[in-house]
């Protein structure tokens, strides 16, 4: 990540908040987070160390209008390595390596087999795509396109010890009640694992906002909620 520098004009305050902000980021960043498990619980803990949150755990299988909470995932170890044991792809370099509620797999695959289970972005040939089989019991790998492209043909070792079970999904809320009547939501999604744009900045600016509410309360109502995104890609 890249280290912030402070910009003219900004306060020492401004920029210790900022400081503090971009730690957090860089705190739950590494944390395996989906829609379920322990890297979520973690990442609602540690926000509720700086906001008093009221945290729901629903138990899987509970109906929510039309759908239904999923089994809780965990992950301990997954990786695809060649005859001579070089590992290829690692979760332990990024847990986006991991199709996320992918299936426990432990098999030799020639790279014709494998490779319908390899995911990567052929436009963005740098990046690892982050992906989700939360509904459809099956299993892959993500890296990027150069990486796959420079795979060889040959037998792999392929494993994921992982696991599906019943658990609950978390849910967490701040609500503060300020003296008018208007009201504010802030919704932010912590389900996603090491993505920084599209989900932890979101979360630690909500946090930060409701922070400051819970410090120095305004006048007005704010609803922080950190619940699941219910999607599938």
């Amino acid at each position: 990540m890249q280290t912030l520098v402070p910009k003219a004009g900004k306060t020492a305050e401004h920029l210790e908040t900022c400081l503090a902000m971009h730690a957090l980021l860089k705190e739950l960043f590494p944390l395996c987070r989906s829609i379920t498990g322990e890297g979520l619980r973690a990442t609602v803990g540690r926000i509720a160390e700086l906001v008093p949150l009221d945290i729901t755990e629903v138990p899987s299988g509970t109906k929510v209008f039309d759908w239904t909470v999923p089994d809780e995932w965990a992950v301990d170890e997954a990786y695809i390595e060649n005859e001579s044991g070089e590992r290829i792809v690692d979760f332990k370099d990024s847990n986006l390596h991991v199709v996320s509620y992918s299936e426990p797999v432990d098999a030799w695959l020639q790279l014709a087999e494998l490779r319908p289970h390899l995911h990567s972005m052929p436009d963005r040939p740098d990046w690892i795509p982050y992906r989700t089989s939360y509904y459809s019991r099956s299993w892959g790998f993500c890296l990027s396109d150069r990486a796959l492209n420079a795979i060889p043909d040959g037998l792999y070792h392929v494993v994921i010890q992982s696991s599906l079970t019943e658990g609950s999904l978390t849910l967490a809320e701040y609500r503060h009640r300020g003296a008018c009547d208007d009201e504010v939501l802030v919704f932010a999604h912590d389900c996603h694992p090491s993505l920084a744009n599209d989900n932890l900045s979101g979360l630690v600016v909500a946090a930060f906002l409701a922070a400051g509410y819970v410090s120095d309360p305004p006048g007005s109502a704010i609803d922080l909620s950190l619940p699941q995104r219910r999607s599938d890609r």
